[in-house]
């Protein structure tokens, strides 16, 4: 696999007050033709992340509009989300277009915690949110924090694949957090199947925004992770035949940062999508996406 980096599509410059800074988490929904509308969680000087989009000619590289507000702010000061809307990705449930997200809160000047919750796509430029409680919370199986999720439908079975914290520090100094598995039969109530990718102490341990695509009954799953040893966010790989048991194959995946520029630093929270028989990648490089994003295509083996 190697993929071949297209450049920085989009670039970030103040276009709000809620959205200055970052267009990180990218995701990618077809307006029409090769025009994607792509979502992106800006932030305001508070650090404090809303949801904003621009529109990209994914050929030609070229922006054709960008919005001109957040589609969606963060939360008040006492919600699960006071505190930023990390965008997960979009997906069908009873012609209902919804959007997961990682809400992000912080109380008392403590740790901040992550909560999962729903947002409804309405058209292609409202998003509304699903309910002023979250969709997933902390219990038994996920005690500290939740983060990004990544939601499909595959053979009558709605699968999920999301990030949870087992531990804010290690010997090393570095969090847990691994990638777990779940599955629903109607997209509401979830059974929770326990840890996908393995994490190795030093090797990847801290994983995020989970990305999967399903290739004749493989499962493809693309990542950020970081090894513990104080490096930053790099792209990871990992297959898996039944996409409950994985395998990492990091030396797979094919890219990783750039010599110099935006990128050579981080890169980080990949998207995966196909388009008119080639496979893209969006993804964010340093400081999480702070100058904006870039596309990169898989090039043929």
């Amino acid at each position: 696999m190697k993929w071949k980096k297209l450049g920085q599509v989009f670039r970030m410059e103040e276009i709000h007050p809620l959205l200055k800074t970052h267009a990180s988490n990218p995701l990618p929904v077809c307006l029409h033709g090769n025009i994607y509308r792509v979502f992106f969680s800006g932030r305001d000087d508070n650090n404090k992340s809303s949801v904003g989009f621009v529109d990209i000619d994914i050929i030609t590289l070229k922006v054709v509009n960008l919005c001109n507000k957040p589609v969606l702010e963060y939360g008040a000061e006492n919600s699960y989300f006071s505190h930023g809307i990390s965008i997960g990705n979009m997906y069908s449930q009873k012609e209902i277009q919804y959007i997961l997200f990682m809400g992000w809160n912080i109380r008392n000047n403590e740790h901040w915690r992550g909560d999962v919750g729903r947002i409804e796509l309405v058209g292609k430029n409202t998003m509304i949110l699903n309910s002023q409680m979250p969709y997933l919370t902390v219990d038994q199986e996920d005690k500290v924090s939740l983060s990004y999720p990544w939601v499909m439908f595959h053979n009558g079975v709605y699968k999920m694949w999301y990030g949870s914290t087992l531990s804010w520090t290690s010997e090393n100094g570095e969090m847990i957090h691994v990638i777990k598995y779940a599955t629903s039969t109607d997209g509401e109530n979830w059974t929770k199947h326990g840890i996908a990718i393995p994490y190795e102490i030093g090797i990847a341990q801290a994983f995020s925004k989970p990305c999967v695509i399903i290739d004749n009954n493989n499962y493809h799953m693309w990542y950020s992770y970081r090894s513990g040893t104080g490096e930053t966010y790099r792209i990871g790989y990992a297959q898996s035949r039944d996409g409950v048991n994985w395998n990492r194959k990091h030396n797979e995946v094919g890219i990783t940062v750039s010599e110099n520029g935006w990128d050579n630093e981080m890169i980080c929270y990949p998207y995966v999508f196909d388009h008119e028989g080639k496979r893209y990648m969006l993804y964010n490089g340093n400081s999480y996406g702070k100058t904006g994003f870039g596309l990169a295509v898989l090039e043929n083996e």
